[in-house]
């Protein structure tokens, strides 16, 4: 009675002699070599495209959270103005998890350059030069620390930042004169005509965030600039407070936290998985999507596998039947086409992943792959690989790989000795 060790290792080589096919013809090599390309196409396009999908989800998080705080915080009413800012910022910044706290000003404005001929629609927004305590948002910290300078003008004029995709629509820069109008202040004549606030900034320097979005519409201004042109200087009124937290996945936490400190619905504070629920739930969606999609193509490969072994079976029954004859148990049958199936799959599978992670380390470090900005909102194609996903990635596929071994293995355990060796 042989031992458990040399019957693993007789099971190991004769799976490896199957594997090979050297006396079954190149057909059946030829069809192993196709499943085993077929599970690693399938486990490289799985690895790139949720890298690309991940490396999406991040890059616009990443360039919407540089201009933009984790939680907004907003005082309820007719005006939508905060009133006395300073002691609920002071309310604010006590809260567990806060990082800073920090006034903002914001008003859709029309750019006008030179005469007027020529206008484009903007988001103005009031950045607090000299706030108690660090940034909220990357932006200001460069406005802050006289990277983008919102410093005095050589003209006395109001300075002004603005993205460089709109400066060079507008053939602006710095130096020039710019004239924005403002329709939150609206003033009415003698004739009840409205007339919007009109005020003129010179140009100081651009940005550019790669998010086509924030360069083509956002200009920056000290926030006393802004809060005169809308009427809020008197009252020192802002349009409501910025707040930095110290983890990103905790914002909707302690925005609800802030929240049931100030009260609602006198206050609302809204975090940025809120403000952007809409556009990171379809990305999310969508990278589900494409993951069963592509999964398929696994899945395609595992029939492959099927097919290889069930071919493998017909051509080797006589040998089956032999093997079995000369002490071969069921089990030991069932196992060596299970380790020809769980071969393919794991080679596949390594392949695949190898070549998949290649593939997104070179797309990402050459930048070879180009996106209209103006459509997907980036520049180039993210890509970002996480452990977590490559894991489940061969998880998957090395499962597929083992339940397409069942059937055509238990075909082959049950071959009975007498009929497989006695068939042409």
């Amino acid at each position: 009675m042989s031992s458990p060790a040399s019957s693993r290792g007789l099971e190991w080589y004769v799976a490896r002699r199957y594997l090979s096919s050297k006396g079954g013809g190149r057909l059946f090599s030829f069809i192993t070599w196709i499943a085993l390309g077929g599970v690693t196409v399938g486990v490289c396009a799985l690895v790139v495209v949720i890298g690309v999908m991940s490396g999406m989800q991040e890059d616009l998080l990443g360039k919407i959270l540089e201009s933009s705080p984790h939680v907004r915080v907003q005082q309820q009413g007719g005006s939508l103005r905060m009133d006395d800012w300073e002691a609920v910022a002071d309310r604010v910044r006590k809260i567990d998890g806060v990082v800073a706290v920090a006034p903002w000003v914001i008003t859709s404005v029309t750019v006008l350059r030179g005469r007027g001929e020529y206008s484009q629609y903007a988001d103005m927004f009031g950045v607090a030069l000299d706030p108690l305590g660090p940034a909220v948002t990357e932006m200001e910290a460069r406005i802050q620390e006289g990277i983008l300078d919102l410093g005095p003008t050589a003209s006395g004029l109001q300075p002004v930042v603005m993205g460089s995709r709109l400066a060079a629509r507008m053939w602006a820069f710095p130096g020039d004169t710019l004239t924005l109008v403002a329709y939150d202040n609206l003033k009415f004549d003698l004739m009840g005509v409205p007339t919007p606030s009109i005020r003129s900034y010179e140009i100081t320097g651009t940005f550019t965030t790669g998010m086509y979005d924030y360069d083509m519409k956002n200009i920056y201004v000290p926030i006393e600039a802004a809060q005169e042109q809308l009427g809020l200087l008197e009252g020192d009124r802002v349009g409501g407070l910025g707040v930095r937290v110290r983890d990103i996945d905790e914002a909707d936490k302690v925005s609800e936290a802030i929240q049931a400190a100030l009260g609602y619905p006198e206050f609302t504070a809204t975090s940025w998985s809120v403000t952007n629920g809409a556009l990171f739930n379809a990305l999310k969606l969508e990278k589900l999507a494409m993951y069963l999609i592509l999964t398929l193509i696994v899945v395609v490969a595992a029939f492959n596998i099927v097919s290889t072994l069930v071919m493998v079976v017909v051509d080797r029954t006589r040998e089956i039947g032999i093997l079995k004859s000369m002490g071969m148990t069921d089990r030991m049958i069932l196992r060596i086409f299970m380790i020809q199936g769980l071969s393919i799959g794991v080679i596949g599978t390594i392949a695949g992943t190898v070549l998949g992670l290649a593939i997104a380390w070179t797309l990402d470090t050459f930048e070879i792959i180009k996106i209209p900005a103006e459509v997907y909102f980036v520049e180039k194609l993210p890509i970002s690989i996480h452990a977590g996903d490559v894991g489940m990635i061969v998880g998957v596929s090395l499962l597929i790989a083992l339940l397409a071994t069942i059937y055509p293995a238990l075909q082959a355990s049950r071959l009975q000795p007498v009929r497989a060796i006695r068939h042409e």
